[in-house]
């Protein structure tokens, strides 16, 4: 049969977690939680189950959860949505992502993605009948605005940003956000922001969502995830807000592809959502995981990249093998028994800088258990 993704197998977080759970390796690859998240949305699920929430729920969202969003980035960010028109619950971030692109894009108009770029954002592209423009980070993981405004051209309809960014684990900063918007403005763009680690910003750095420029959030789509925040990423659960016009166009495409996300998970995640510190907590919390894997990772012979915000952690791993990223990454898992993602797989061209990429969000005796095994490097 004819192929829509002809060139897309199996993704490499798949293979390496398969491999991972083949050879008993602490899986550091993929990115979830090995914790469970708190008992207290637990129980909120277990009450919502029992409370009479199981049928279908509205399509935007169950309105006290589009009015937690609403308020929640209305306080950090500024910007007020309106949460029955310009507030929706998606059935997770990936979802939410497509569901952006098919409403937004017309078959030939033409959408720049920052590479190393996240997986489901070429697919995504491409099943929707745009095309996807790429732009490359710095070798240091910058973006070189110059560039992206040099990759505009009449095709151009959206630009595609991640901050923090996966899976490098930068930030971007005001000035990147005012080059953007510049941008934008200056050529009658859209804007895709995926900002699913919006809560997981370390050292004291403020996190710059799109939604609190209004020449960005007047023409943006952004994007949160409840499974990263809350650690359920099982749950399949995300948001979108976004201005009426935009939204209007997403509501269109979001009622025929999932129509309504589960309504039990959505009445938890309302009552959870009540105690913003919940939320709010999340940087230090991940910090300390970021700061003990780190100095841990000190010890061996990989070099470490800056980690500004997610949970990732990249390693150069020059001083220890010049085999190439992939090799690097299945010996790593099959020899020293910790799995990790190679860098190479979210390029296009799969640059090889030896540089691989670990995910610290796990409990600390996980950590440890990988520290150990990696000390073997040195």
């Amino acid at each position: 049969m004819r192929s829509r993704l002809p060139q897309v197998g199996t993704t490499i977080f798949t293979v390496m977690s398969a491999l991972a759970a083949e050879k008993g390796a602490v899986n550091l690859g993929q990115g979830f939680p090995d914790f469970e998240p708190d008992p207290e949305l637990l129980d909120a699920v277990e009450s919502a189950l029992r409370g009479g929430r199981n049928q279908y729920a509205p399509l935007n969202g169950w309105p006290p959860l589009c009015a937690a969003v609403s308020d929640k980035v209305f306080a950090l960010y500024g910007r007020r949505y309106q949460p029955d028109t310009e507030v929706m619950i998606t059935a997770g971030a990936t979802q939410a992502i497509f569901t952006a692109l098919l409403a937004l894009t017309q078959p030939g108009d033409e959408v720049i993605v920052i590479e190393p770029v996240y997986d489901s954002y070429i697919p995504g592209i491409i099943l929707a009948g745009a095309v996807p423009v790429r732009v490359p980070m710095t070798r240091s993981y910058r973006v070189d605005w110059n560039r992206v405004a040099e990759a505009v051209t009449p095709r151009t309809r959206i630009i595609m940003i991640n901050s923090p960014h996966n899976p490098s684990g930068l930030i971007l900063r005001d000035a990147d956000m005012q080059s953007l918007a510049d941008i934008v403005r200056r050529n009658d763009l859209y804007l895709i922001s995926d900002e699913v680690y919006e809560h997981m910003v370390f050292d004291g750095e403020v996190h710059q969502s799109a939604s609190r420029y209004p020449d960005l959030a007047d023409r943006a789509l952004v994007v949160s995830s409840f499974g990263k925040t809350f650690h359920v990423t099982g749950w399949k659960i995300g948001s979108v807000v976004g201005p009426h016009e935009l939204m209007t166009e997403f509501r269109k495409v979001h009622q025929f592809n999932v129509f309504v996300v589960n309504s039990v998970m959505q009445n938890a995640l309302a009552a959870y959502m009540s105690k913003p510190e919940r939320y709010l907590t999340l940087p230090d919390f991940y910090q300390r995981k970021r700061d003990f894997f780190r100095a841990g990772l000190s010890k061996t012979p990989l070099s470490l990249y800056p980690c500004e915000g997610t949970f990732f952690q990249l390693v150069d791993y020059s001083s220890v093998s010049d085999m190439p990223e992939a090799d690097f990454a299945r010996w790593l898992t099959t020899d020293i028994g910790v799995a990790a993602i190679p860098m190479s797989s979210f390029h296009e061209d799969k640059v090889e800088n030896h540089t691989v990429r670990f995910c610290f969000a796990k409990r600390e005796e996980t950590l440890a258990l990988a520290l150990e095994r990696l000390s073997r490097l040195g």
